[in-house]
């Protein structure tokens, strides 16, 4: 098997769920951005993704404790659920986003925060996605764990735990360590 070729931009993404498990819970909302490596935003998506309200609702009341702290999304999340698109035509607009820069034979970076869990719920319900997606990915969190444990240095990123706000954080997060590293 030969090396997968990497795009030159990178799929910003950021999910939200109705909680972690990928199997049992599903996206709600997802944000994604491209940029290239300045971080410069080139491009921003957003969607709602319908799920069934029986489901939202169980999976919310197992994931309870979450989202009883922070109910202000949970309430924005359930009511924008009525408005929200079938999941196959959010994965097809996440494909022409991907499609519109990088070509068929590359695949792209996935980046974000603690984007490993994102990645598990792409894997489940966006497998044309999925196969786009190079199987590296950029994880700021590690970037958090290096930064706070070897220099005591923290950002501080606001969680609204909605996904656009979220995504935009992360980046602005990457810039403050690459900052510490390239002044």
């Amino acid at each position: 098997m030969g090396k997968l070729k990497t795009c030159d931009k990178l799929l910003w993404v950021d999910l939200e769920m109705t909680g972690l498990d990928p199997i049992e819970d599903r996206i709600l909302e997802v944000a994604a951005i491209i940029t290239d490596w300045e971080l410069n935003e080139l491009e921003v998506y957003e969607a709602v993704k319908k799920v069934g309200p029986n489901l939202m609702k169980t999976r919310m009341a197992v994931a309870g404790e979450f989202w009883d702290a922070n109910p202000e999304a949970r309430d924005a999340l359930v009511a924008q659920n009525l408005d929200g698109k079938n999941g196959r035509v959010v994965e097809n607009e996440l494909l022409e986003l991907v499609n519109k820069f990088c070509d068929q034979d590359s695949r792209m970076i996935l980046a974000g925060n603690s984007i490993h869990q994102d990645r598990k719920f792409i894997d489940n319900e966006w497998h044309r996605l999925s196969s786009r997606l190079h199987y590296r990915m950029l994880d700021v969190s590690a970037w958090k764990v290096v930064f706070e444990g070897k220099y005591d240095k923290k950002f501080a990123k606001p969680e609204a735990h909605r996904a656009l706000s979220d995504i935009r954080g992360s980046i602005e997060e990457l810039k403050y360590y690459l900052a510490k590293v390239n002044p």
